[in-house]
């Protein structure tokens, strides 16, 4: 198979050319696997060969998950064609983004331009907020925001007692914690994200050291009181963290510029880190100001004003796996942490341009892909609005689901409202239910992803199994997946 061929194969998939259902069959499944060698052979294939054994035997067990606009199971989005298109351009010329070299190769420009462009679709002041990275998705970005979280909170109980030694990044965890005599790190947050509390355990804050803080009757919204006595310890420094768009619901931690202002005066007075994790939410942002919009775009209301943001560009972007993405109103506190040891070979020339750091000073990896590149084109193809228009729909989508689940005999919309208008008017692009029936409930993920015709997740609600049709994808058509999504569940309600 010529090179040509092979690629006019994958814009094929790239514009919708995809006749599987969502999930494999299990025939296809079964030959997939029974195509793999069990051992490597002494003499290789040619290369047509194992460009038909990919496209032929391993393609087809792949699920739908970035190219049906019906897998709704993990946030993945899709690939968009300008993505897509970039993305192949960066496996083709393999340009290793790690050093800022001004007259070796353009990358770590377009890279740090992508941020910006990121920043401003999110209408991020670039004043303040063109410092960051890419990373490989939300776990990184929130290692990253932790860390800096970290060092400031450690940085600032030195200063409060007159240490030299607060930087955990030179001197280490242990070492800094026994100097100012203090216990630890916690992290205070409402139903935080999984991936939160691994950063945690990671970096030696310690997934126990993550405590949810929230009202009695509401699990998203801080309680106030609660937090500010926790600001107070004195055996611990801590970092907020606010869930910008909650992984089951779609909802919003916070809900305007004055409660985020508290949260803010809070951490000042405490010497506290506030970091958003802003997964898929922070798109909130990208909204105008439509009536039937406001109160999903107040979730984003006030978020500029926190230390760290972090993101995942291969959710609502629109952009290949891996790819998050990371911003700091604090550039040199990355530094600090992230530092490479600095061999020679590794400094970055002089410039007469903007002063763009090398990624290695500032993120996790020494070694990366030049993932900025599908969203630098993605970014120029869609513009502001097409993404602000790509979001409405699937907001549209996620309405037209609620509504009909509402009014339904066999399901429970989640979490209750009192009205449908009430419910409606929270959706961002997160749909979660269950059935009425205890039986059904117990399986109804199962029941509705062995139709092959869409793919939902299970979770749970208040103690009891639930379902989360999360909407992402690019292609999203209001019309056609509503009648699709709701027929399925009236097929299973009935089966």
């Amino acid at each position: 198979m010529q090179q040509e061929q092979f690629l006019q194969s994958l814009w094929q998939v790239a514009q919708g050319s995809w006749d599987s259902g969502v999930l494999p069959s299990s025939e296809n499944l079964a030959r997939a696997r029974s195509s793999i060698p069990q051992s490597l052979p002494d003499v290789g294939a040619s290369l047509e060969f194992v460009q038909q054994h990919i496209l032929g035997d391993i393609v087809p067990a792949f699920n739908g998950g970035s190219i049906s606009p019906n897998y709704y199971g993990f946030i993945t989005g899709g690939v968009t064609p300008a993505a897509l298109f970039a993305d192949n351009v960066v496996s083709a010329y393999d340009q290793n983004v790690q050093v800022h070299l001004p007259n070796h190769s353009i990358v770590t420009d377009v890279e740090y331009h992508a941020l910006g462009l990121l920043a401003d679709l999110l209408r991020l002041s670039r004043d303040r907020w063109h410092n960051g990275t890419f990373t490989t998705g939300a776990t990184a970005s929130n290692i990253l925001g932790l860390a800096c979280g970290r060092e400031f909170v450690l940085q600032k109980a030195a200063e409060r007692k007159g240490s030299q030694l607060g930087s955990v990044g030179e001197h280490g965890l242990f070492e800094v914690l026994q100097e100012l005599g203090l216990s630890g790190v916690q992290v205070l947050s409402t139903l935080p994200h999984s991936s939160l509390v691994k950063a945690a355990g990671v970096l030696g804050i310690g997934r126990a050291n993550v405590r949810n803080i929230c009202r009695d009757d509401d699990p998203l919204q801080f309680d106030m009181e609660q937090l500010e006595q926790e600001l107070q310890r004195t055996d611990k420094v801590s970092i907020v963290a606010i869930s910008c768009g909650e992984v089951n619901t779609g909802r919003f931690a916070t809900s305007g510029v004055e409660q985020l202002g508290r949260l803010r005066w809070l951490c000042d007075k405490y010497g506290a880190w506030l970091h958003a994790d802003g997964a898929f939410g922070i798109f909130a942002r990208t909204l105008d100001d439509k009536p039937e919009y406001a109160t999903v775009k107040k979730g984003g209301y006030g978020i500029d004003i926190v230390d760290s943001i972090t993101g995942d560009g291969h959710k609502l972007l629109n952009v290949p796996y891996d790819c998050g993405f990371f911003f700091s109103q604090h550039a040199e506190l990355a530094t600090q942490v992230f530092q490479n040891a600095n061999a020679a070979y590794l400094s970055a020339g002089a410039t007469d341009g903007p002063s763009i750091p090398s990624p290695l000073n500032i993120g996790i990896e020494n070694s990366r892909r030049f993932r900025a590149l599908p969203v630098y084109a993605s970014l120029l193809y869609y513009g502001r609005d097409g993404y602000r228009e790509m979001l409405e729909r699937q907001i549209q989508l996620a309405r037209a689901i609620y509504q009909w689940i509402f009014d339904s005999p066999a399901y429970i919309a989640l979490p209750e409202a009192n009205s449908k208008a009430e419910l409606v008017d929270q959706t961002f692009m997160s749909v979660l239910f269950r059935a009425k029936d205890d039986a059904l409930n117990q399986e109804l993920a199962k029941r509705i992803n062995e139709t092959s015709q869409m793919f939902v997740s299970g979770s749970s609600w208040d103690g009891a199994p639930a379902t989360r049709i999360a909407i992402s994808n690019w292609r999203v058509d209001v019309v056609r997946d509503t009648a699709l999504v709701t027929g399925v569940l009236a097929q299973v309600a009935q089966t």
